[in-house]
């Protein structure tokens, strides 16, 4: 009966180990996929700013260079893609994530469920398969948000666990082993963001690096009133009080202190 209990679960993707304490993860090689430059800061800055601190190597790789959102008719692609890109770097190192682990694949914003699926896993199954993380953070592919929000969302989680899938077994890509010297690797565990409140079962207290986390999001003026409908680098100080306060509404509190929930998995349906 236990040996058909633990089939069920790992077939059914649910973890077989307690999810770790985040304050105890120290030495690991991280990779956050995030759709936008700004989601990884959004969901998961404070977590980010605390592994920073514990001496993880942390990578960022983001899908899309976010060149489409803003109602500011004077704006181009080609700009908007530049100020998100340094949006993005300023908004990483208050957290201690230099730019040179930032990684850009580069897509149109908004059309990554138009990339060639197949390119796009074999990216993905390369960067894993270089970098040979010890956790990846991604969007949930399972939440109920994430399936009916927009769909760079949706493609970064699939997409993401899809590679996780064929990263570990040397008969996909195998140009990448022959030609590149990148062996298979599996993804021991992840972490995934966006989660439903049910369905988390790791909570981060990000109090003591609550700063971090709004300045961070900060960073990213253009996504904030007056700058997605017309934009300036900076920001008047009532203008960056109600961004401020716009940030501090989104961050969810528990017993009077911020926090942030993830989904911790270690295994996925296989079959």
């Amino acid at each position: 009966m236990r040996f058909l209990l633990t089939l069920l679960l790992a077939s059914c993707g649910v973890a077989l180990t307690q999810p770790p304490r985040i304050e105890d993860i120290k030495g690991k090689t991280i990779l956050l996929f995030t759709p936008h430059p700004d989601d990884d800061a959004f969901c998961c800055a404070g977590t980010l700013a605390r592994l920073a601190q514990q001496g993880n190597n942390i990578k960022i790789v983001i899908y899309t260079n976010d060149d489409k959102g803003s109602y500011d008719l004077d704006m181009t692609g080609e700009r908007l893609a530049r100020i998100r890109k340094a949006e993005e770097e300023a908004g990483n190192a208050i957290l201690g994530i230099p730019k040179e682990n930032l990684i850009w694949l580069g897509h149109h914003d908004g059309m990554l469920e138009y990339v060639d699926n197949r390119s796009l896993i074999e990216q993905v199954v390369g960067i894993l398969r270089k970098y040979r993380p010890d956790i990846v953070m991604t969007v949930d592919p399972g939440a109920d948000y994430v399936r009916w929000h927009k769909s760079d969302h949706r493609m970064a989680g699939m997409a993401t666990l899809d590679a996780i899938r064929a990263a570990e077994w040397h008969l996909y890509f195998p140009n990448q082993r022959l030609q590149q010297g990148l062996e298979p690797w599996r993804v021991p565990a992840f972490l995934f963001f966006y989660t439903l409140e049910k369905d988390a079962n790791v909570t981060v207290d990000i109090e003591p690096v609550l700063d971090k986390k709004i300045n961070a999001s900060l960073a990213h003026v253009s996504q904030f009133e007056p700058g997605v409908h017309k934009y300036r680098p900076d920001w008047t100080p009532e203008d960056r009080k109600k961004a401020e306060q716009e940030v501090r509404s989104m961050i969810l509190r528990r017993n009077g202190r911020h926090v942030e929930l993830f989904r911790y998995a270690t295994e996925f349906n296989q079959y």
